[in-house]
């Protein structure tokens, strides 16, 4: 390693160490022990170039564990991504670029918003896989245009994580030959060394797994490090496994190998000794000096000349191939909104009761053919979720020209794998389990909202309505669990239109996830049914005077119910107006005057109906209102019988809106 190397290796760590310390927060132990894997793969390895930091090409680095985040921002700053010294000074504060855990979309050079340790594992599979599928549809002899790596970085958290094993699992069975993962193993936790909770041997666990098992035993040998990548980029059959040997915290004196070193700073007197033992020519906070400024430019020439060639590639691709570059193009664009509002055919269906989740399964087929770019696929359960794709084969080991993906049982990968396929750009990704599964995924939900990204969830067997599997597979409380999460809209259709208007919504979004809730058992086809529904609640059975006697609101299969009762309280002289609320999301975003044409605040009498948890439907039917809900966890039995069992019943509906009015 030349002089130059080691400072700027140790420019990584200076920063870091006083850019945690300036906040007073932050994670110091990471960058300093992981700094020279990190300056090895960016500056030796890694086709990347801060002129152009979204190159369709670029080689793709995911910081698992993302609490080491002032490592990521270090490199960002000294590859001259745009993230200044005064950005760096501002580590962790209100507004900032450089907030405590790496977000995607906030900062230029992040690929993956991390933190929740594992999740960049499962999300680098996941653009893998895309880097895999999009290369056998696009790669032509001689021209590889689409050609690069996935690198990932975590520690002993990520290993421990559940999500971790799934999800390598996967890339393992699947050979994903692109994919890198960098192991900082540190022997530190938190709460110290590791052998208290984590004792296995991990190389053998990844080996079971399928990956290429390489292993550097000190992890400042660069040149060691870089011998490993190499041999991993070599292995085209297996993913790759770098097992680095690291010291929390290297460097300084007094934290180097401890406990205490991972999440705290180190202190001022701290710093000054380690840029001491480090030769670091000056003690002043974030001094960088010069030579390595020019040498980060240096390296930075290398990537924006990878880039060039690729842009001279790509371009003769394009003359000689001119069908190719126009299914590039619509892979990389957005679907024509308002061609397929229009479009008779993707609205059309076919007159007679059916489950949503059947008609979900024939808007993916329709939409298949409109977007090429679509891809899916369920943990496992693609012909109950009706997820496949007809004819358009199975991404496997050997062929990843597949549009099919099979997760096997592992929600919560297949979470994180779906939000990294959203992340690599070129594919629009769905994923498919039960509804109470859902549970599993959440936390890669919530990561893929945090991310503004437009990933679909087929969520099928909605309530109670799954009959004989019984309360373990009844989601009751789910609904109000993804509800209460920003930037997500959460549609459940009643019938084809509305599931076609889901559909739209998914494939149309720009900016946020879509969780489709969709009915295992048949459901009638409504008469006022419409795209009104894409306002996430509108009117579906109006009453005959101005204003209604009362206002029945419901979503999904609940929705017969009130349209059933409104005919029977008319019977008994009561006028009821029926509304259809698929997305609450979507209708609390319409215009006030909107909202008050559906649910008049003149009309205090409201009844929902839902088979769920009544949790958030106060806010539509108030103080005078009542909901007709779940307040327990199901039963095994006939769907009729539970929802008999449990008050969803026209007749229980009508009596209670009666009962609601009269205290009005």
């Amino acid at each position: 390693m030349s002089t130059i190397d080691t400072t700027c290796v140790n420019a990584i760590r200076v920063l870091s160490a006083d850019a945690i310390q300036k906040a007073n927060s932050g994670h110091p132990g990471l960058p300093l022990g992981a700094a020279p894997i990190a300056y090895e793969l960016w500056a030796n390895h890694m086709n990347h170039n801060a002129k152009d930091p979204k190159w369709a090409n670029r080689d793709r680095f995911i910081l698992s564990a993302g609490h080491g985040s002032m490592l990521l921002y270090s490199l960002l700053h000294l590859f001259g991504y745009g993230l200044t010294m005064d950005d760096i000074k501002q580590f962790r504060q209100d507004d900032s670029l450089t907030p405590g855990h790496p977000e995607y979309g906030h900062t230029v050079g992040v690929e993956a918003t991390t933190g929740p340790l594992g999740a960049g594992m499962a999300m680098a599979v996941g653009m893998a896989m895309a880097e895999a599928h999009l290369a056998s549809v696009f790669n032509k002899p001689g021209y590889p245009v689409v050609d690069h790596y996935t690198y990932a970085l975590g520690g002993d958290g990520c290993m421990m994580e559940g999500i971790s094993s799934e999800t390598f699992s996967l890339a393992g069975t699947l050979g994903l030959g692109k994919l890198i993962i960098f192991y900082d193993s540190n022997n530190i936790s938190i709460e110290g060394g590791t052998d208290i909770a984590f004792t296995e041997n991990v190389q053998e666990r990844m080996k079971a797994f399928g990956f290429q098992l390489l292993e550097v035993a000190d992890g400042n040998d660069m040149e060691a490090i870089g011998k490993a990548i190499e041999a991993a980029k070599a292995d085209t059959e297996h993913p790759s496994f770098i097992t680095v040997h690291t010291q929390i915290g290297y460097g300084c004196p007094a934290k180097q190998g401890k406990a205490s070193a991972h999440g705290a700073p180190l202190g001022e007197d701290n710093i000054i000794a380690m840029k001491e033992n480090l030769g670091w020519p000056s003690t002043e906070p974030f001094y960088v000096p010069d030579e390595v400024y020019k040498h980060y430019e240096e390296l930075g020439k290398k990537g924006a000349d990878a880039e060039a060639k690729w842009q001279t590639l790509f371009a003769d691709y394009a003359a000689k191939y001119p069908e190719m570059k126009a299914k590039w193009d619509a892979f990389h664009q957005d679907v024509d909104a308002q061609a397929l509002l229009d479009n008779e055919d993707f609205w059309a269906y076919e007159d007679k009761p059916q489950a949503t989740r059947n008609l979900s399964g024939t808007m993916i087929n329709r939409l298949k053919d409109i977007m090429p770019q679509l891809i899916g696929g369920s943990a496992d359960l693609a012909p109950s979720n009706k997820t496949n794709m007809n004819g358009e084969g199975d991404f496997k080991k050997g062929d990843y020209s597949g549009r099919n993906l099979h997760f096997g049982v592992r929600e919560m990968a297949m979470g994180g794998i779906t939000n990294g396929l959203a992340l690599h750009g070129g594919l629009r990704p769905y994923a498919g389990t039960f509804f109470v599964f859902s549970d599993y995924m959440k936390p890669m939900i919530r990561l893929a909202a945090l991310m503004k990204l437009p990933t679909t969830y087929v969520l099928t067997h909605d309530s109670i309505g799954v009959g004989e599997d019984g309360p373990t597979h009844e989601p009751v409380e789910q609904l109000a669990m993804l509800r209460a999460m920003p930037n997500v809209n959460v549609f459940r259709p009643a019938d084809a239109t509305e599931t076609a208007a889901g559909w739209y919504l998914a494939a149309t979004s720009k900016q946020t996830p879509t969780a489709l809730i969709l009915t295992r058992q048949n459901l009638p086809q409504l008469s006022g049914s419409s795209k009104e529904a894409l306002k996430g609640g509108y009117v579906l059975a109006d009453s005959a005077k101005a204003v209604p006697d009362a206002i029945i609101i419901a979503s999904g299969s609940e929705v017969e119910l009130g349209v059933n009762a409104k005919e029977a309280l008319a019977k008994e002289g009561l006028d009821v107006r029926v509304v259809s609320m698929p997305c609450m999301d979507l209708f609390d975003q319409q215009s006030d005057a909107y909202k008050e044409s559906v649910l008049p605040k003149a009309v205090r009498a409201r009844v929902a109906v839902e088979a769920g948890s009544a949790f958030g439907w106060g806010k539509y039917v108030g103080l005078d209102g009542q909901t007709i809900a779940m307040t327990g966890f199901g039963a095994s039995a006939p769907a009729g019988v539970l929802f008999k069992k449990f008050g969803f019943t026209a007749e229980h509906v009508a009596a209670v809106v009666k009962d609601v009015v009269k205290k009005a």
